[in-house]
């Protein structure tokens, strides 16, 4: 990931960094706030906030994405629509497919059919991500809203914070656990020795909480519902292994074998949130994948 470095001078000091750094910068306020959100503005070494105010001799590091050099265009792939009106979209992801354009992906991403399906999408995350509200993994599959138009999509952004939107996964890890349900709370920030990948820390985190419940044992695994509270990156493959159960055929946080090369067994199958126009409160529900059933239907006959 690109880094820009700065060391603050006597006229800078009382100003907030997000003003300072759009002025100083390329980057749009909206982008440093981003940034700020995702813990990647350090001052002395250390997370800020926004209106953190500037003082003489701060040392300023900022990393950030590069954008995409390239167009994006529309892309004739067919999407399993759950719910559609003029406002938002509720999609079932499949497992592989990217949700937006970046470095080595700038086709066949979930946007690139979002943008041939509806020439209405909110332009809020930039060029680069029309009508993407929140995200999902590549190899995680399931449900995601997506927005219209920038007024949608603002108001479900704010739920996302507001802790007003309900996400649940499900999801099978390594191991046996002895409990039928629990809560895992602990902060999350970028793993220091390798920058792909987060890590529980108290260092540069944000407050991480998720609560699981066991659905069904195997001889040597689980199978989860995980609800998150918050919404860090990797935050469910980082919390289960953190406590010991990682996430099955996930290539980033387990040390056990891989099945194969298709990612991690993690699906989004539940989302609720207020529609943003009539406040109504939606709710979704997909079942389990086909490739979960699967795999579950080979634990079952003693293949796994």
């Amino acid at each position: 990931m690109p880094e820009k470095f700065f060391r603050l001078e006597e006229i800078d000091n009382g100003e907030r960094i997000d003003s300072w750094l759009a002025e100083n910068t390329e980057f749009s306020r909206s982008r440093i706030r981003k940034m700020i959100d995702n813990g990647d503005l350090l001052v002395n070494g250390e997370a800020v906030k926004a209106n953190h105010r500037c003082q003489e001799g701060e040392e300023v590091l900022l990393r950030y994405e590069e954008e995409v050099p390239l167009n994006v265009l529309p892309e004739d792939i067919p999407l399993d629509i759950l719910y559609e009106d003029d406002d938002l979209l509720v999609i079932n992801k499949p497992k592989g497919m990217v949700v937006h354009p970046g470095a080595g992906n700038h086709e066949h991403t979930l946007v690139n059919a979002l943008m041939h399906h509806s020439v209405s999408l909110s332009s809020v995350n930039g060029a680069f991500r029309p009508g993407i509200v929140h995200r999902i993994d590549k190899d995680t599959s399931g449900l995601l809203v997506c927005a219209k138009n920038d007024q949608a999509h603002l108001q479900l952004a704010d739920q996302l914070k507001d802790k007003r939107c309900f996400r649940r996964y499900y999801t099978l890890v390594h191991g046996v656990l002895p409990y039928d349900e629990g809560e895992i709370d602990a902060p999350i920030g970028r793993d220091p020795k390798d920058r792909q990948k987060m890590c529980v820390t108290a260092k540069n985190s944000k407050e991480a909480l998720t609560l699981f419940h066991v659905l069904k044992r195997f001889d040597d695994s689980s199978l989860l519902s995980c609800e998150l509270k918050t919404g860090r990156t990797h935050q469910i493959r980082v919390h289960l292994s953190y406590i010991g159960y990682p996430v099955i055929n996930d290539p980033k946080y387990s040390r056990k074998k891989l099945i194969d090369d298709s990612g991690q067994y993690l699906h989004a199958y539940y989302l609720s949130f207020l529609h943003p126009r009539s406040g109504e409160r939606m709710e979704f529900e997909t079942g389990l994948p086909e490739y979960f059933e699967e795999y579950i239907a080979r634990k079952e006959q003693g293949h796994e």
